[in-house]
């Protein structure tokens, strides 16, 4: 099967894993269920995303199967996140990033949770252009989306900071455009363009997709 997404992402700091059911090992799901089931300050870093805290190892391995499968089906992937060898915390799971395609509207949209521990890094504007190059630069997408929940301050800061700094910016106010702990809430949506992104002199040099390039 060809496979369109890379198992592995090197940025500056970090190296992105991608999640799947035939490459994720027993002693990594348990711990990435701790983390999602009872990290300190869990209910913070879900307040303003699709998912809750997990419940049971079962809840968590529901959540590899699915971006397994929309692996698998090429609409897109998951990874976890890991600080490399020059960051503290250095080889543990920071946290979870993600994109969905519709290839139709030629569009990824980004996703991205990061435990407390590891906020206020620049993780996510990190994540975010290498996303941002493998859309544009190997995919032939037109556009990147994000959005943030209007109330989530700190994540309309960030993404409002990485897409202008790719040329973009935020387009508007989304009601009910993303659903918040299983019900609908208002979100801002943030994009990047092919040219902007081109225009804005991306700088991914340090970004590499280990045995996926060309």
């Amino acid at each position: 099967m060809v496979e369109l997404f890379p198992r592995t992402i090197e940025t500056e700091r970090l190296r992105l894993e991608a999640i799947h059911r035939d490459s994720l090992e027993t002693a990594t799901h348990f711990e990435f269920y701790e983390i999602c089931s009872s990290d300190p300050g869990i209910d913070e870093v879900t307040e303003y995303v699709t998912w809750e805290p997990h419940q049971t190892p079962k809840e968590t391995l529901e959540f590899v199967e699915a971006v397994s499968n929309k692996r698998d089906e090429n609409e897109g992937t998951s990874y976890l996140i890991y600080p490399r060898e020059s960051e503290d915390g250095a080889g543990e799971i920071a946290g979870g990033a993600g994109f969905g395609i519709d290839w139709e509207a030629r569009t990824m949209t980004l996703g991205c949770w990061l435990r407390k521990r590891y906020w206020g890094r620049g993780y996510s504007g990190e994540r975010a252009a290498a996303f941002m190059k493998l859309a544009f630069e190997m995919l032939d997408l037109d556009l990147v989306a994000a959005t943030a929940d209007v109330e989530n301050k700190k994540s309309n800061v960030a993404i409002e900071r990485y897409t202008e700094r790719h040329g973009g910016g935020r387009d508007g106010l989304v009601r009910n455009g993303a659903g918040i702990g299983g019900e609908p809430a208002d979100v801002y949506r943030y994009t990047v363009s092919r040219d902007e992104y081109l225009e804005s002199d991306p700088r991914t040099a340090s970004i590499r997709f280990p045995g996926f390039e060309s």
